[in-house]
């Protein structure tokens, strides 16, 4: 199994910046993909960025390039998702998950970390 812990979350106002860290631990070398996905109150949960583990390939959510980056670290285990010039539609509880080579969905998930964006 892999497990994962995300952190770095907060309030903020509009404008500002945010680094969300996802800390894996277990059965790492599984993983093929990390994925950061969001759920706002009274939505449905959405894509927001994701890296491929070894090759680091990344794509994002239209919403959000330009503005969001997702990179990792894999000598710490862990993938970051620095978010700048948030909106106040950015509030959301973020995760991350992580998948395997195959299947392709994302089948471990961590907690979330609450990101609040003020106007």
């Amino acid at each position: 199994q892999v497990q994962l812990a995300e952190s770095g979350g907060g309030m903020v106002q509009g404008g500002d910046s945010l680094r969300l860290s996802c800390a894996a631990s277990g059965r790492t070398l599984s993983i093929f993909r990390i994925g950061w996905f969001r759920r706002a109150p009274g939505k449905e949960r959405e894509f927001v960025a994701a890296i491929t583990w070894s090759g680091g390939a990344t794509n994002y959510a239209d919403s959000v390039k330009g503005r969001f980056t997702i990179s990792r670290d894999n000598g710490k285990n862990t993938v970051y998702l620095q978010m700048n010039s948030l909106k106040p539609e950015d509030t959301a509880v973020y995760y991350c998950a992580s998948r395997r080579l195959a299947p392709p969905e994302y089948d471990y998930w961590g907690q979330g970390t609450q990101v609040t964006v003020s106007s």
